[in-house]
């Protein structure tokens, strides 16, 4: 097995062996797409948050949550390959895990940094072609994407605080790809609201994620009593933030919200 040198999303240079038989995937979404790659045997721990496939769950070694590593399951599975992700791990424990293993890094805001996401972790992985193909299925998925009149939305991803999705998330650019216009557009990342920000952003709809917060009806009725004419729709939030495989099915889900 040779070393090769692969450029991560970060711009750091890893020495990963090529392929690696074990790997660890600190990141739900990218946990999916190496199922979804075809490798099974080869990955060996993955997080508590990694609920796709559902029977890794119970097959893989837990290696704690995406923000709080257990160092030492970590280190007796000897790991050749760490693949972790800029925003949803924490960077100290990240930088604790560069010291002993090669992790590779992803940081992903645009449908593109997606794109050279599945084919830098395909290609690391040895399925080349396979990430290729599911390249290909997300665009051919997405081009069928039916236009339509653009509703100005809140996307809601925490409660107590308010927190929205701004620009500079990947949530913008999917709510950008299912057509909608975003109201905190000329903010950053994830701003926290009052409830008078979101009365005065008067947005048309508002999406309230399934995920980090689980939103429920009682959230419904909390935004309605703010935004009495706003439609509240409680969104699959796997659809909207998870890059990778996933969003080969984010098309279909994005049709029948605009229908609902």
């Amino acid at each position: 097995m040779d070393q090769r040198i692969f450029i991560d999303q970060l711009g750091n240079a890893v020495s990963i062996p090529h392929p690696p038989s074990r790997i660890i995937s600190l990141v739900p979404s990218q946990t999916e797409l190496l199922f979804d790659l075809g490798l099974n045997e080869e990955v060996v721990g993955i997080t508590k948050f990694c609920v796709h496939p559902r029977e890794w769950l119970g097959t893989k070694k837990i290696v704690g949550g995406t923000k709080s590593f257990w160092f030492d399951q970590i280190d007796q599975l000897q790991p050749d390959l760490i693949i972790g992700n800029k925003e949803e791990n924490y960077q100290e424990g990240i930088q604790q895990l560069q010291i002993k293993y090669p992790v590779w890094m992803s940081d992903v805001i645009t449908f593109e940094d997606s794109f050279n996401m599945i084919r830098s972790i395909s290609e690391i992985t040895g399925k080349k072609d396979k990430g290729l193909a599911t390249i290909s299925k997300i665009n051919s998925s997405f081009g069928k994407i039916k236009r339509s009149q653009k509703q100005r939305a809140l996307y809601m991803i925490w409660h107590h605080p308010w927190l929205g999705a701004a620009k500079q998330t990947f949530i913008h650019a999917m709510m950008e790809k299912a057509g909608y216009v975003n109201v905190l557009q000329n903010k950053d990342r994830y701003p926290e609201l009052s409830d008078e920000d979101i009365q005065m952003l008067n947005p048309d709809v508002v999406l309230l994620s399934s995920e980090p917060f689980p939103f429920k009806e009682e959230h419904v009725m909390e935004i309605k009593a703010l935004l009495p004419s706003a439609e509240i729709k409680l969104v699959d939030g796997e659809i909207f933030s998870w890059y990778g495989s996933r969003m080969i099915k984010a098309p279909a889900y994005f049709e029948k919200l605009r229908l609902n």
